[in-house]
């Protein structure tokens, strides 16, 4: 008997020198350090910040002596998805509120990770993607009420984004880390998730040892 394969959707955006990032993160540098003609091998120096492209924030990003990217419960981030569609919501720079995404909440499992899709993500690269829609956090309180501690957007922020601000205002942040969970952001592909084959996501950090994030390769995985 052929095994068949689940289908497995990727929702990280590519990592590239240059690529956009929050504002005042480290630039992204990727070049060769070695070539096949000079040292037989082909190795690249990677410059770039724990939240770069698409990624997870630890706690610690914004809570003191909160639990850092390589002390995550990996169980955690591979779990049941339940993707929230707020498209028609996402306009610049507006505030989404628990209300309006409420009706949605009741399919929240315990466990289960929760991401909101705004398509924002196929804004990304551009100057307004920094305009994009955010969650109230009042939503971060009902989340965490109903046992998830792992969201995602497909924005830089679930907290709206100021690029002109000296340090960073995050309610949703504070609630939700501050709580002990996760945060995933800058996915991308939210459209191509189909929620009747009972999608899982997978989104797993690199353990760097006492850091605040880590990219991750995020994807959702379907029943064959």
């Amino acid at each position: 008997m052929a095994h068949t394969h689940p289908k497995i959707v990727d929702l990280t955006h590519p990592l590239a020198s240059g690529m956009q990032i929050y504002p005042g993160d480290p630039e992204v540098q990727i070049a060769p350090a070695t070539s096949l003609a000079d040292d037989g091998v082909v190795v690249h120096a990677l410059q770039l910040g724990t939240h770069t492209g698409t990624h997870l924030d630890a706690p610690s990003h914004s809570i003191a002596d909160g639990r850092t990217v390589d002390g995550l419960d990996l169980g955690r981030l591979v779990a049941p998805l339940l993707v929230v569609d707020v498209t028609e919501l996402a306009q610049p720079g507006r505030r989404i509120e628990l209300a309006q995404v409420a009706a949605q909440l009741e399919q929240v499992v315990p466990g289960a990770v929760v991401v909101f899709r705004t398509d924002w993500s196929a804004r990304f690269g551009q100057h307004d993607y920094l305009e994009h829609p955010f969650l109230d956090a009042a939503i971060a309180e009902r989340l965490l009420a109903a046992g998830v501690t792992v969201i995602g957007v497909d924005t830089l922020s679930p907290d709206r984004t100021d690029a002109t601000a000296e340090s960073a205002d995050l309610p949703f942040h504070d609630v939700f880390l501050g709580a002990g969970g996760v945060i995933i952001e800058n996915l991308t592909n939210l459209s191509a998730v189909d929620p009747a084959r009972g999608p899982w996501i997978s989104a797993l950090p690199l353990p760097f040892t006492g850091l605040d994030g880590s990219p991750v390769r995020a994807v959702a995985v379907h029943r064959a």
